[in-house]
């Protein structure tokens, strides 16, 4: 990928992918390769570079290739290898007996895709909070009316660039500053924004009321500026009452209890584990000048 398109690539924190490859390859031209990856950029860059670098020995010597279909948003690697083991083999998986074989007119690479449609709409993968990102424009197919993916899955385009998730601590400006301490006391008006904003001290399920014991036990929404925090399980009954299949151990999605806003339950839990600090952040900034702007007018 060009330096100028991988920086303007969508960043995701804690990345994990099924990837397709298309070769470019005269004499190879139409085969096919389904991977996994946390970091996409630098697969397809080993796939090319052959073997010795890093690449699969099926891609080597195949090339060039283009990756242009990436399916992400897996909570763990775990859960994304075995999807890429069943994408690749979708004869012996037990969850896709259904699926038509190949047929004879049908080319690899659409059935590659009709294959990846299907498992999108069984268990478990049906309920992850996956995105499908066709990487490049001229690959793109469409979805067969009747193997859409379902709706909490967004379909959308452009590169991607995979983020380590961010040090909460590190690079953050502390509280004292050198203009705080020029004020040499005058802290009226901090105390002041901070009676404004809601009590973190003892913190209560917005669920059950009851309070928190640790921060192990608990999600937060991801909506900017809404202080919703609930039990985990205490959550999931909510988001699985709201749904219209009850018989589920963890929900797809549900509305928030504080700000009534429709969230993932997968985008919950990448919070819980360190992930969209930007947005945490860009909260706090807007919750800050709103209060400093209060003030100065009061």
């Amino acid at each position: 990928m060009a330096a100028g398109a991988l920086d303007k690539a969508h960043e995701i924190e804690n990345f994990y992918g099924c990837y397709l490859l298309y070769s470019l390859n005269p004499k190879c031209k139409g085969r096919t390769y389904i991977g996994f990856t946390v970091d996409p950029n630098r697969r397809i860059k080993q796939h090319n570079a052959g073997k010795q670098a890093g690449g699969a020995w099926r891609t080597s010597g195949r090339g060039p290739w283009e990756m242009v279909l990436i399916i992400h948003g897996f909570p763990n690697e775990i859960s994304a290898l075995r999807f890429e083991w069943a994408w690749q083999h979708p004869e012996v998986s037990r969850r896709l007996k259904h699926i038509v074989k190949r047929r004879k007119a049908e080319h690899g690479y659409k059935h590659k895709f009709r294959i990846a449609c299907e498992m999108l709409r069984v268990g478990p993968w049906c309920r992850l909070p996956l995105t499908i990102r066709w990487l490049k424009q001229e690959y793109t197919l469409d979805f067969p009316p009747d193997l859409t993916p379902p709706v909490h899955m967004p379909i959308v385009y452009g590169p991607v660039k995979s983020v380590k998730v961010k040090n909460k601590t590190k690079g953050k400006r502390t509280k004292t500053t050198d203009t705080e301490t020029e004020r040499s006391g005058d802290d009226d008006s901090d105390d002041f924004a901070q009676l404004l904003q809601p009590s973190s001290k003892h913190p209560r399920c917005a669920v059950c009321s009851e309070r928190f014991v640790g921060e192990d036990d608990r999600l937060k929404c991801i909506q900017p500026n809404c202080v919703m925090q609930a039990h985990t399980i205490c959550l999931a009954k909510v988001f699985l009452q709201q749904g219209a299949v009850k018989a589920m151990i963890l929900p797809v999605n549900g509305q928030c209890p504080k700000c009534h806003q429709d969230v993932l339950w997968g985008d919950l839990v990448r919070l819980k584990r360190g992930c969209y600090q930007n947005i945490e952040e860009a909260a706090s900034e807007e919750s800050e000048d709103h209060w400093a702007n209060q003030l100065t007018q009061a």
